[in-house]
């Protein structure tokens, strides 16, 4: 595996499986060394997750004892019931939280059936009696999109310029309707993110938060330079490939 130094984390470039093994390492690493007795991993949608979370359950990858004391979330969600496809947290229910048996008290998702605001408020009240203060979650997995986007951060979002303190939000978005999602403030308060990327279609998103000219607007990915320190890119060659 290759890492390299960027202003926007460590990237780690390798195999699929070799990235997926490397994802878990350093979730166990952060456990090992979180305070308190609460810990809190928060995961995302798409495609790279979903095939994460078929390895993962298939290779026994996390152990009853690494379960045990993880509160498991996501980090955005769509406004659909947890039974559609399109639910991030559903998706992750469906396969691997349900397969490996991790007690119902342990998951957390999004209460979709809310408004998208009460959903907002009463998934912070949730995470507030699970967290540190200060803290948003102890590890944030991301995607990143073809269009550059992550969490539900998309090109224009005005999330990217709020001020705001909130780590947890509602946002109506053009053409994708409501989401629920981290914020950039909440992504400044976890522990660590992970963003995994996979696949030669990632890989001119990729240049473009990482050695492009565009603005925050236009590649909201690199609000990850924000938090930079925390971050960990498990990208595989077709990903990296458009690097210099």
């Amino acid at each position: 595996m290759k890492e390299r130094t960027t202003d926007y984390g460590r990237l780690l470039i390798g195999e699929k499986e070799e990235l997926f093994g490397e994802a878990m390492r350093v979730v166990a690493d952060a456990k090992t060394t979180a305070a308190g007795s609460s810990f809190t991993w928060a995961f995302t949608g798409g495609s790279t997750p979903q095939a994460w979370y078929r390895w993962a359950a298939a290779g026994g990858a996390l152990t009853p004892g690494l379960i045990a004391g993880i509160h498991f979330t996501v980090s955005d969600e769509r406004c659909v019931p947890l039974t559609s496809e399109e639910s991030n947290f559903g998706n992750a229910e469906r396969l691997l939280l349900a397969p490996l048996a991790v007690p119902v008290e342990q998951r957390h998702p999004w209460v979709t059936s809310l408004t998208p605001v009460e959903a907002a408020a009463a998934y912070a009240s949730t995470m507030a009696a699970l967290q540190a203060p200060g803290r948003c979650y102890d590890v944030c997995f991301l995607g990143m999109g073809d269009d550059a986007h992550t969490a539900s951060f998309f090109p224009g979002s005005e999330l990217l310029n709020q001020d705001t303190a909130d780590f947890y939000a509602a946002i109506n978005t053009p053409q994708k309707g409501w989401r629920l999602t981290v914020t950039p403030a909440g992504l400044q308060a976890c522990g660590l993110v992970v963003v995994m990327a996979l696949g030669a279609g990632k890989a001119p998103a990729l240049r473009r938060v990482m050695q492009g000219d565009d603005a925050l607007a236009e590649a909201p990915a690199k609000i990850l330079a924000t938090c930079a320190d925390r971050v960990v890119w498990l990208v595989d060659e077709a990903a990296a490939a458009a690097l210099a």
